[in-house]
């Protein structure tokens, strides 16, 4: 009887044994998730960026310019999101004198809603304040009907049109407002992964003085980056008021350059 009990113990540990085989065996065949295959963390709701440009110079002279530009973004299938504001200081000190040479804040918001692949419907708040141009604060409010006409992958083109309703008050003048007819187009187009080109124009006349009263908003620039959240900017801005203050030219041009960081 002794020797039949060790005989039933040993074909147990037999058959455990093979069972734990099996049993790890099949584990091996199974895959394991690794670092890489573990799941993508959850897309940005927001893709933001801020630009910093500073010029300094000591000397015969002593002059300061600064400029600071935030960007917001926030897209989903059916609409997007768009939010800035850009801010300049600038003065320059010649034997004792100080004079003022920038000082101006733009800011904007923009909301998309799709109608089609490529056409979208929109409505697009501006507010601007520069005491160089004269421009004590002027709003625009634009609803708009859009269209891309390029819509690839690395290239995007679109052009809106719509009304606009200004409200201005420029130095030496009452405050004004008066209908307007707002056309706009953006270029966007990245050479690499790392070097994306833009470019942006808006015309906005009064509608019942078109040829003698008009905005002519344009700017340009080339992104090309360091790290990838850092990365250098070259910026051309050029606004266009047909109908400046008294002592004011009609044109300001601006060229920026600096360094830009996405967060």
């Amino acid at each position: 009887m002794a020797t039949i009990g060790i005989r039933i113990t040993g074909q147990g540990l037999l058959v455990g044994l093979g069972l734990v085989l099996l049993r790890s065996a099949s584990m091996a065949d199974e895959p394991t998730a690794s670092p890489a295959e573990a799941e993508p963390p959850p897309p940005k709701l927001w893709t933001s960026s801020a630009f910093l440009g500073l010029t300094l110079t000591r000397g015969n002279s002593d002059t300061f310019l600064g400029n600071l530009t935030l960007d917001s973004r926030r897209q989903a299938p059916r609409w997007e999101l768009a939010l800035g504001l850009t801010a300049g200081y600038g003065e320059s000190t010649v034997e004792g004198e100080t004079e003022k040479t920038a000082e101006y804040m733009r800011g904007f918001g923009q909301y998309d809603r799709r109608f089609h692949q490529r056409g979208y419907l929109g409505l697009r708040n501006d507010a601007e304040y520069d005491a160089i141009a004269g421009v004590d604060y002027r709003l625009r409010v634009s609803p708009l009907v859009g269209w891309y006409l390029i819509q690839r992958t690395n290239t995007h083109l679109r052009v809106e049109a719509g009304p606009s309703w200004v409200f201005e008050n420029l130095e030496g003048r009452p405050s004004d407002q008066y209908t307007a007819f707002r056309a706009g187009e953006r270029f966007e187009h990245k050479l690499n992964q790392n070097t994306r080109l833009w470019q942006t124009l808006e015309y906005i006349p009064q509608v019942d003085d078109w040829s003698t009263r008009f905005l002519l908003i344009a700017e340009a620039g080339v992104d090309a980056a360091i790290t990838r959240s850092l990365s250098l900017s070259l910026v051309l801005q050029n606004n266009y008021n047909n109908d400046p203050p008294a002592g004011r030219k009609a044109n300001d041009l601006r060229v920026l350059a600096g360094l830009r960081y996405k967060f």
